[in-house]
């Protein structure tokens, strides 16, 4: 009697992860497993939220903590209006608010010798949540390197890259060098 050959499972593929990039004054949010956002931050701040019940997260990115004129067409560019939009788009997915979780990125000093935009924002941002009440679960602000972010909305994983290159070097230890002139020495 001949054994019969069962055919074969076809081996699961795995899917391409789809990359959004949230650019400045943007926020994006989704539930799809496949889905990873990702930004690149200066002295902007970017809010990664998840609720880990219903597998909804997003990420915004934003320029400047507080909007000083009174228009609106460029109201994402600050952080209350994209932390709102951030919210809203979650709620859409089917989040609860009380199950948020943040990780905050962002924040660098990128130019010194002007304002310090970067901790205006971080502060902003560190304000913002600890005010809805939401569990800070992780952050990285401040510095002087920008950072790429990677996000993965759905389970609330992210990656941070700091971008060393732009890091400034630490200066080398100054070494005392005695020169016989006298009394006189010389570092």
């Amino acid at each position: 009697m001949m054994a019969s050959r069962l055919p074969m499972a076809a081996a699961p593929t795995l899917a391409t992860p789809q990359k959004i990039n949230v650019i400045q004054g943007e926020y994006h949010v989704s539930a799809d497993s496949n889905v990873m956002l990702t930004t690149v931050l200066g002295s902007c701040v970017s809010t990664c939220l998840h609720d880990p019940v219903a597998g909804v997260g997003g990420m915004n990115h934003f320029l400047l903590a507080e909007q000083t004129g009174r228009g609106t067409e460029d109201a994402m560019r600050y952080g209350a209006y994209a932390m709102e939009m951030l919210i809203n788009g979650m709620l859409k997915l089917g989040a609860r608010r009380e199950r948020f979780q943040a990780k905050l990125f962002g924040g660098a000093r990128m130019m010194a010798g002007l304002s310090d935009v970067g901790a205006d924002n971080a502060r902003f941002a560190l304000k913002f949540i600890e005010d809805e009440g939401f569990v800070l679960t992780g952050h990285s602000l401040g510095g002087t390197a920008a950072r790429r972010v990677e996000f993965w909305p759905s389970s609330g994983r992210a990656r941070q890259r700091l971008n060393v290159a732009e890091e400034p070097a630490a200066a080398p230890p100054k070494v005392p060098v005695k020169v016989d002139l006298g009394e006189v020495e010389l570092f």
